[in-house]
């Protein structure tokens, strides 16, 4: 009886052992499968969350960003008492600019003669016989007056284009870019303060909004 009895609990010593590794199994299936879930190197950098000063790993392919370190005009403010030079190189104060008239148009282009920019002084031109019923029109780039007085003898441009070389009133209306360059863009001032701001716009765009603020602020 004695012999039979440990057979009998040897028997379920096995049973049970059996069971515990066929319970075990499938503990192991899961636990290779949660190894092989993980995220490529190349999707860690693609889902990058970004820091708090907007930079991130993939931001060091970025070749140009805007400048968001020096102070600029807000909707309301005065005009800067900068004084740039035309493209006849004359001293040009914006003060007085902006008292010509009530409405004061000054749209900025990345590089005089270029296509895009050509597009946009072009547009202003062919729009500057209504426009200078109610406003003051002139272009702003960082070329240089003679770049300037080249682009107007070319293109038969009927106003004066600024120059601003350091991009100093540049980066005061926002539209400077680093390490170097302006952003596309167009601003309104009625009165000497700034009403409209449009940073990063296409050419046509620009001519048209720009054109249909100020027949508007002009209540026409």
């Amino acid at each position: 009886m004695v012999r039979r009895s440990t057979r009998l609990a040897g028997k379920r010593g096995l049973e049970a052992e059996e069971e515990v590794k066929q319970e075990e199994k499938p503990n192991k299936k899961v636990t290779k499968q949660t190894k092989k879930v993980k995220i490529p190197k190349g999707d860690e950098q693609e889902h990058d969350v970004k820091p708090a000063n907007g930079s991130s790993k993939s931001s060091k392919n970025t070749a140009v960003t805007v400048s968001a370190s020096s102070p600029k005009l807000e909707v309301g403010d005065e005009i800067s008492d900068l004084e740039l030079v035309n493209q006849d190189s004359e001293p040009v104060k914006l003060k007085d600019l902006a008292a010509e008239k009530s409405i004061l148009v000054i749209f900025a282009y990345p590089k005089a003669s270029t296509p895009g920019c050509t597009r946009q002084a072009k547009g202003f031109g062919k729009n500057y016989e209504e426009l200078k019923k109610y406003a003051t029109v002139v272009g702003l780039s960082a070329d240089s007056p003679t770049a300037q007085k080249n682009f107007i003898n070319k293109q038969s441009l009927p106003y004066d284009l600024l120059s601003d070389p350091s991009r100093e009133f540049i980066g005061l209306l926002g539209a400077k870019k680093q390490p170097k360059g302006v952003v596309r863009s167009h601003w309104i001032f009625v009165d000497g303060k700034l009403k409209v701001s449009q940073v990063g716009i296409s050419p046509e765009k620009s001519v048209q909004s720009a054109y249909d603020q100020v027949l508007e602020l002009a209540g026409k």
